[in-house]
């Protein structure tokens, strides 16, 4: 049976056949159609100011014959009236719309992401670039059109926010897929589907990485960011002396700081990774964290006006220390290409640094990132952290910004070059160098008033002084 037969179809013929071909009801509208691989929907065909058009009702058996019956009456009584019969489509009940879905399906996974802010990016990508294409389409009727209506405005200028959007939108469309609410290929699909009707991203746009601050600067930069005043620029000093997120470091509690230990814990919740991270304290970040003041009804290290500090908070730190301008007349901090640094970059600072000058292995530096470097069949035996060894890490570091030689690349027998401290059990240990010098500047306990001491134990811990 063709698109050209005049027989009315059956639920038996509608529910046996897999032959592909359209078929129609009668000599009606209604045409029911079956893809190649299956799938098998409902068409409305019409012709309205001299063009023929088609639009779907759905997929069969989601939109059984008698509804799809239904439906197509209605939109002929609509084509009488002068009505677009696209009109009748969104005020019958043919199950929830793509919005809903979309609704829904984020309301499942809400468990599963990190944080609300996760949840607000997935709902405002699609209120702004799907809903109003398909939000109020029966998430039955999604069919690949109504994807490409979403994704080509966008795909080529803002390639990066297209290709999420398109992954959201498979996700929702298999969502409603296993809730029974569509049925056949989900037309927002990659693989196989859309990379041929769309240009790869990859062969777009370069992706633009954070502009980072060479690590030959670093230090010079440091220097000038201690000589500001106020909250801010410690807090992009701790946030260079530790390689931390920025939201890490402007999210920082008090109660996450364990100064016996000499380290700083980020809870799981607030990290990227979705585990807990824990970041030693070099003496700088340690007497960094002392001398800052608590305030009052605020558990915050870093706190704003309303909450935590923001982001452009400390960028704002960056634009006025690029207000000046060098003798031919362009910003002091900038990139190798010249573009003004930003708060992300220093990470890609530290690690280009780690990379080029010293000899830690790869899996130390993107440990102090706090990347997941394992698999999961790894992590289930590679248990530790490596603490200790991220410390010496980052005390290097740390001696690094404050102008200590550096030579051409740290070498692998770096006991010669650090300082050596004797441990409790009487061996070398070259890890304890980073709190030998730190005994003898005084500093002041955070909020409490007094001046503190800090000294170094037998077993390497920096920690305030008891009396």
């Amino acid at each position: 049976m063709t698109a050209k037969g005049t027989r009315h179809l059956t639920d038996a013929f509608c529910r046996k056949t897999a032959r592909p071909g359209r078929y129609t009801d009668g000599r009606g509208n209604l045409v029911f159609v079956v893809s190649p691989t299956g799938a098998k929907r409902w068409l409305f065909r019409y012709q309205r100011n001299g063009l023929r058009r088609e639009v779907g009702l759905g997929p069969y058996p989601v939109v059984t014959l008698a509804e799809a019956r239904d439906l197509a009456l209605e939109m002929r009584r609509a084509l009488q009236r002068g009505d677009d019969p696209k009109s009748v489509l969104r005020k019958a009940p043919c199950g929830p719309t793509f919005r809903e879905a979309a609704e829904a399906f984020i309301e499942a996974k809400k468990a599963e992401w990190r944080n609300a802010k996760h949840r607000q990016q997935w709902r405002n990508t699609l209120a702004s670039y799907a809903f109003p294409h398909i939000g109020d389409v029966p998430v039955a009727a999604v069919t690949v059109d109504h994807v490409l209506a979403v994704l080509k405005p966008i795909w080529t200028s803002k390639p990066e926010t297209a290709v999420r959007l398109r992954g959201r939108i498979e996700q929702v469309l298999a969502f409603a897929q296993t809730k029974g609410w569509r049925c056949g290929d989900n037309p927002a699909r990659w693989r196989g589907h859309l990379d041929h009707l769309l240009p790869r991203p990859s062969k777009l746009k370069r992706k633009r990485h954070h502009p980072s601050l060479p690590w030959r600067d670093a230090p010079a930069f440091l220097a000038e960011l201690r000589d500001m005043p106020g909250l801010a620029a410690r807090a992009l000093e701790l946030l260079i002396l530790t390689a931390a997120r920025s939201g890490e470091v402007r999210g920082a509690r008090w109660e996450e700081f364990d100064l016996d230990e000499g380290t700083w814990t980020i809870p799981a919740h607030r990290t990227k990774s979705g585990r807990e991270h824990r970041v030693p304290l070099g003496p700088r970040a340690f007497e960094l964290v002392l001398a800052l003041p608590r305030m009052a009804g605020s558990d915050l290290l870093f706190p704003g006006h309303k909450g935590q500090m923001s982001d452009m908070t400390l960028a704002t730190v960056i634009r006025r220390m690029n207000a000046r301008r060098t003798k031919d007349g362009r910003a002091p901090w900038t990139d190798e290409k010249g573009h003004p640094v930003t708060v992300h970059g220093f990470r890609a600072t530290f690690r280009t640094w780690v990379h080029q000058r010293t000899d830690f292995g790869r899996e130390l530096a993107e440990e102090a990132l706090g990347h997941k470097i394992v698999s999961a069949v790894e992590e289930a035996y590679v248990r530790g952290d490596a603490l200790e060894r991220r410390r010496q890490l980052m005390v290097v570091w740390e001696r690094y910004l404050d102008g200590h030689p550096c030579p051409s690349r740290l070498a692998s027998d770096r006991a010669e070059q650090l300082p050596e401290v004797v441990s409790a059990d009487g061996s070398a240990d070259p890890t304890a160098y980073r709190l030998r010098e730190a005994g003898a500047p005084a500093k002041r306990d955070a909020g409490s008033g007094d001046a503190m001491q800090l000294h170094v134990q037998a077993d390497g811990r920096l920690v305030p002084s008891a009396g």
